[in-house]
């Protein structure tokens, strides 16, 4: 078996503070990505969550639905008040998006998750070059 089909068809959520990381590897099955939909958007209502970093990094193609399952992640956690980045986007998965004609409205992308969490507003664990406030 691949993907994340799992023992309980799950994928793993990890709480950073009020951001949700959710990393993603190899395949998503239907079952689990609808299942990941649903579960985010209960988590978001429940408690205090500003964003949600996607990690696709480790995913090698996508394909229309799984285009269409990270649109509706982030349009649910827009109306729950929620940002949601996509990380770690490679270069074959963005050309084909594109070809699909998919363009993911209400996900902001970052090249990895440090610089998502950055345009969420978290300090990534290191001190942040971005105030060059030296000497005054």
């Amino acid at each position: 078996m691949t993907g994340f089909s799992g023992h309980a068809g799950t994928v793993p959520v990890l709480a950073l503070g009020d951001v949700l990381l959710i990393t993603l590897q190899g395949e998503l099955l239907d079952g689990a990505a609808e299942q990941l939909k649903d579960d985010l958007a209960h988590r978001i209502a429940a408690g205090p969550v500003g964003g949600v970093v996607i990690d696709i990094s480790g995913v090698e193609t996508v394909d229309s639905f799984l285009g269409r399952i990270l649109a509706e992640i982030a349009a649910n956690a827009h109306l729950l008040a929620a940002r949601t980045v996509l990380a770690g986007m490679r270069p074959a998965v963005a050309i084909t998006l594109v070809e699909l004609g998919l363009t993911l409205p209400g996900l902001d992308t970052a090249l990895d998750v440090e610089r998502a969490l950055s345009l969420l507003g978290r300090a990534p664990s290191a001190a942040s070059p971005a105030h060059p406030e030296e000497g005054a």
